[in-house]
């Protein structure tokens, strides 16, 4: 599949976004007119230049507002037509994109539009230039791909074809099966795009909020299908409006915007499989072999989605609180590793590595995520050839080996080899033991007692820089096969929370991706703290001796417990015991939900969780309450530091 981007889906200058589509590796671009005009850059050079970086130059783009006219504005529009023809001669350009017309068109007249349609067509054959006519969404009267067909079809003209827009057609709900009605050769260029399902005009949600291939709600692949099936053989090329890609570093949205096409091309590869015409031979037979089309679709190494959490990594400078916070907890000091300045912590199956190899005076923040996956170096393969960038780790002779990569947080993502049991053979590196100062071991105390009892990792919460949200959920959904939920907006005092929670079909991985609003604090921009959250038996007999080893909860206000006996017929032993251990309740038609937290050291803080029956949410009524009682305590530091 031939892969192309607008210029308008990036920031910068033409001259930087052609670099940068070099660089993540598409086969061509298409201009618009905009980054031309402000471009100082001749036509000339353009075309060179595009040259030398190994682009071709697809489509030159938009030519508005040109049928439907009266005779003198038809002239106009004709004499403008032509000097975008020599213009392109200059780029070494061969097709022009023509949209519907949305604001001078006065006459509803199909035989009219053809006329006109082929009066340019005319003129574009005397350049060299193909038309590619566009049916926009919102155009005055044409405003349906069919009808943008069956006027290309009345004109029957050689250099007159049409634009396929995934966007103007799944905005509308058109059925995009009719499209393998249309002859291949008059589809001249196709467009794609992704967006959320939005109740907004079209024009607006066209202008703002459009996002890569796998980063909304739209039925790409089954309209890429379609466009297969019809035997189209050009481009495939991005036209993304979204105020966030433009904001944001060039190169980096280049590299999403490749990931999204790659995982586009594999998907419609799936799609195509899954609804061949094709009949299944005989049983006992061998399965009929995929069908070939003109275009070939490219698939990835296929995985598994991760069976569950390996560990979960936090890097602190002074991991002291660290090590306090989790023998509080209850989790025993497994010891140092033989080679790293790593120590590991356990609390039944659920593993925490603190990283000691930090900047000078860095913070606690999660640095990595490992998840159990069937075959590490075929799911590390796959994430390379999405775009993710390598992260090794040195490792001695009979150390294991992880592969890893980095998400578009900078969280590192390590792929291993989990076992059944869920044990992990690379705990047998641990286990050399460390002092601290006043000669207190790692081990003694409060870093946790023998017997602690079963935990896993439930989930993980990571906050999200606002210009990357999108580019995360494709990441996770594409390299490590989780499946993204809609997502919820939650209140806190500095602004709504946008959740999106990643997950597999069994739900033993749990991600939760925070869209947070950042807090100013003086003049510096802190970013939202995360949190690992682990999952016990018994949140009370937790609680309890977290508690009795000096455990610093969140405090939950007393006007929260008012609010949950009005909501809950609980029994007021049971409602004491949640007021008095600060722990929160939410409860469903599937079951029971029991947390605390703890106090945040960094931009780290921990959940301990308890799941009854089917339960399967994460306390959502309960998050604007930690929301406000953490702004709150951060304000209060804030205020004591000055």
């Amino acid at each position: 599949m031939r892969t192309g981007i607008a210029t308008v889906c990036l920031s910068g200058t033409l001259k930087e976004k052609m670099q940068a589509c070099a660089i993540a590796g598409f086969d061509g671009i298409e201009i618009f007119e905009q980054d031309l005009v402000t471009s100082p850059l001749s036509p000339e050079d353009v075309r060179r230049m595009a040259a030398d970086l190994g682009l071709t130059l697809d489509l030159y783009q938009p030519f508005r507002d040109f049928d439907g006219v009266t005779e003198d504005l038809l002239a106009a529009n004709l004499r403008r037509a032509e000097a975008k023809f020599r213009l392109m001669s200059r780029l070494g350009m061969d097709t022009i994109l023509v949209c519907s017309n949305v604001a001078t068109a006065t006459i509803d007249d199909d035989d009219l539009r053809a006329s006109q349609l082929s009066a340019l067509a005319k003129l574009a054959g005397e350049h060299g230039v193909k038309v590619a006519y566009e049916a926009l969404a919102w155009g005055k009267y044409v405003n349906d791909y069919e009808h943008a067909h069956r006027l290309v079809e009345m004109v029957d003209h050689p250099n007159l074809g049409t634009c396929l827009d995934s966007f103007h057609i799944l905005s509308r709900d058109w059925d995009t099966a009719p499209i393998e009605n249309i002859n291949a050769d008059k589809i001249f260029f196709v467009q794609v795009a992704d967006a959320p399902k939005l109740s907004m005009d079209v024009l607006s949600w066209s202008r703002h909020y459009r996002v890569f291939p796998g980063e909304g709600q739209f039925e790409l692949a089954k309209f890429m299908g379609h466009v297969v099936r019809a035997g189209y053989t050009g481009p495939v090329s991005l036209e993304v409006f979204n105020d966030v890609f433009r904001q944001s570093d060039v190169e980096r949205t280049a590299v999403d915007a490749m990931r999204s096409l790659i995982w586009l091309e594999e998907q419609s590869a799936k799609w195509l499989d899954a609804n061949s015409s094709g009949t299944a031979g005989a049983p006992g037979t061998q399965a009929p072999a995929r069908r070939r089309y003109p275009m070939e679709l490219a698939t990835l190494p296929q995985v598994a989605e991760p069976a569950g959490f390996n560990f979960a990594e936090v890097k602190a400078a002074d991991t002291g609180v660290l090590e306090t916070v989790l023998g509080q907890l209850g989790f025993e000091f497994n010891g140092r590793h033989r080679t790293k300045n790593v120590q590991l912590w356990t609390m039944g199956h659920a593993r925490v590595i603190i990283n000691e190899q930090a900047p000078e005076a860095a913070e606690p923040a999660i640095a990595a995520l490992g998840f159990d996956v069937d075959s590490p170096v075929i799911a590390s393969a796959r994430a390379q050839q999405l775009k993710a960038p390598v992260v090794p780790r040195k490792s001695q002779a009979n150390e294991e080996v992880f592969q890893g990569f980095a998400a578009p947080d900078s969280t590192e993502i390590f792929l291993c080899q989990g076992n059944p049991d869920g044990t992990a053979a690379w705990t047998a590196e641990f286990g050399q033991p460390r002092e601290l100062g006043e000669g207190r071991q790692l081990g003694e105390g409060p870093a946790g007692p023998a017997g602690a009892p079963a935990a896993v990792i439930d989930h993980v919460n990571l906050a999200q820089p606002w210009q990357h949200f999108d580019e995360a959920v494709l990441f996770y959904t594409s390299a490590l096969a989780l499946e993204p939920l809609p997502y919820a907006e939650v209140a806190s005092p500095s602004g709504l929370v946008r959740s999106q929670v990643m997950q597999t079909a069994d739900r033993h991985v749990r991600l939760v991706l925070n869209l947070a609003p950042l807090i100013q604090q003086e003049g510096a921009r802190k970013s939202y703290q995360e949190h690992i959250a682990f999952a016990v038996d018994d949140l009370v007999a937790t609680a309890r001796a977290a508690r009795d080893r000096g455990l610093a909860f969140l405090q939950i206000p007393e006007n929260y417990y008012e609010d949950l006996a009005a909501r809950f017929d609980l029994e007021p032993g049971f409602l004491a015991t949640l007021r008095e251990l600060n722990l929160l309740y939410d409860r469903d038609a599937d079951g029971e939900f029991l947390h605390f937290y703890t106090a945040t050291v960094g931009s780290v803080f921990f959940e301990m969780v308890e799941r009854r029956g089917s339960y399967d949410g994460y306390g959502a009524p309960n998050a604007p309450v930690r929301h406000a009682v953490q702004y709150d305590h951060l304000h209060q530091l804030t205020q004591t530091n000055r």
